[in-house]
């Protein structure tokens, strides 16, 4: 790809080992900001319950309402990124995100905070998509597992840090200071993505617009694995979204202070360390078997989740972030690999698909806690892991 530049300012084609640790950690760090508002509203929802006086599975859909956004904006990017530079997209759509942020510290009604969300999605999911097709379309075919394993370990330590730093703020100063600086870590963002990456050519260039539709349903949606992989990364996040909004409530139930939530999602620091190993698992025993074993560990730790003991549910909840965490990360690699061109497009409808998994899991979920409980929202997540499980098995093992 002659005619698109390096990806990082600073980094030549004669890569050492520490500049690989520099260019990946800088990876990690973009997808930290962009990602660190989506469910760090998660770790207040019973205090967001408390204010804004609705339901568990209302306050539930409402601070997750934000996947709705992240879902139809990816595709959104998928039809129509062809002609969006990389780096504008990116710091341009991190900006306007610090809006809807700012605005969050000032409603108290319900249906606005909900729209905010939606917004908030929008433009979180635009930077997402951009970053993920930038990474590889500007990669090696041996690096771009590394690359988007990097960029999925700053999703996991915005999952983590993001809703310990909530937790915190939100318990010295109120949710509308938590709102206010994390509006400041979204302009934050948009800073590193300017001085740090170049801009480059286009996603995709093409004479016809109507042929980018064209493209999208004929070769993406045609393809069979694909197809597997857009609905394996559906029942992650509807498992994820599922299982980490409601086991709060669980987890309050057992004596823990509602501000105190924020150091209950330590148990995504060993998916920190896991995650990056993704590309490894892969390459050493393909990545259909690295799908199928992944989520068979998240479906151990969702079993432990029916446990009332507070040290087996925290373990079950830590196997259940390193199992999703290394299968989107995997998932997220078979995309790339499989898309052989318009990689925006493919990365856009899997975002899409990812993203309304957590939606209608957001949802779904919600009305199963209120009116059956949560073991009926447990014995729901494993079942939809073990349909997960046999898509992977029936992937073509597409080369690692």
């Amino acid at each position: 790809m002659t005619d698109i530049e390096q990806p990082l300012a600073s980094i030549h084609a004669d890569k050492t080992l520490p500049a690989d640790s520099w260019r990946f950690g800088l990876i990690a760090l973009i997808a930290f900001l962009t990602l660190v508002d989506l469910f760090a509203a998660q770790a207040v929802l019973p205090s967001l319950v408390e204010r804004f006086e609705v339901s568990r599975a209302t306050m539930g859909l409402a601070v997750n309402a934000s996947t709705l956004g992240m879902a139809i904006a990816g595709l959104l990017v998928a039809f129509f990124g062809g002609d969006v530079d990389r780096r504008n997209g990116i710091w341009i759509s991190l900006a306007l995100l610090s809006i809807p942020t700012t605005l969050l510290a000032f409603t108290d009604n319900i249906l606005v905070f909900a729209a905010l969300r939606v917004l908030q999605g929008l433009c979180m999911s635009t930077a997402f998509t951009l970053t993920a097709a930038y990474l590889s379309e500007h990669f090696s075919a041996g690096e771009t597992s590394g690359a988007l394993a990097a960029y999925v370990t700053g999703n996991v330590a915005s999952n983590l840090f993001g809703r310990m730093l909530s937790a915190a703020i939100a318990g010295i100063g109120g949710l509308s200071l938590n709102f206010l600086i994390f509006a400041g870590l979204n302009l934050l963002g948009a800073a590193l993505v300017w001085f740090s990456l170049k801009k480059t050519a286009s996603m995709m260039r093409t004479n016809d617009r109507g042929s980018v539709a064209k493209h999208i349903w004929r070769v993406h949606l045609a393809d069979p694995d694909l197809r597997r992989v857009f609905l394996i990364g559906f029942l992650i996040l509807f498992v994820f979204i599922g299982t980490y909004t409601y086991v709060n409530f669980q987890i309050v139930a057992l004596g823990v202070a509602p501000m105190a939530l924020g150091l209950v999602y330590l148990v995504f620091l060993p998916s920190i360390v896991t995650t990056p190993f993704a590309g490894k698992i892969a390459s050493h025993v393909g990545s259909k078997a690295a799908i199928v074993s992944t989520l068979a560990m998240s479906v151990l730790g969702l079993v432990a989740l029916l446990s009332t003991n507070l040290p087996i549910i925290l373990g079950g909840l830590t196997l259940v972030a390193i199992g999703t965490f290394l299968a989107q990360a995997i998932a997220t690699g078979i995309i790339g690999r499989l898309a052989m061109s318009d990689k925006a497009g493919a990365s856009g409808i899997y975002l899409a698909s990812y993203y309304t998994g957590g939606m209608i899991g957001s949802l779904a979920l919600g009305q199963v806690y209120d009116h059956l409980g949560w073991n009926a929202c447990v014995f729901i997540l494993i079942t939809a892991l073990g349909a997960a499980m046999l898509l992977g098995s029936s992937l073509s093992a597409p080369p690692s």
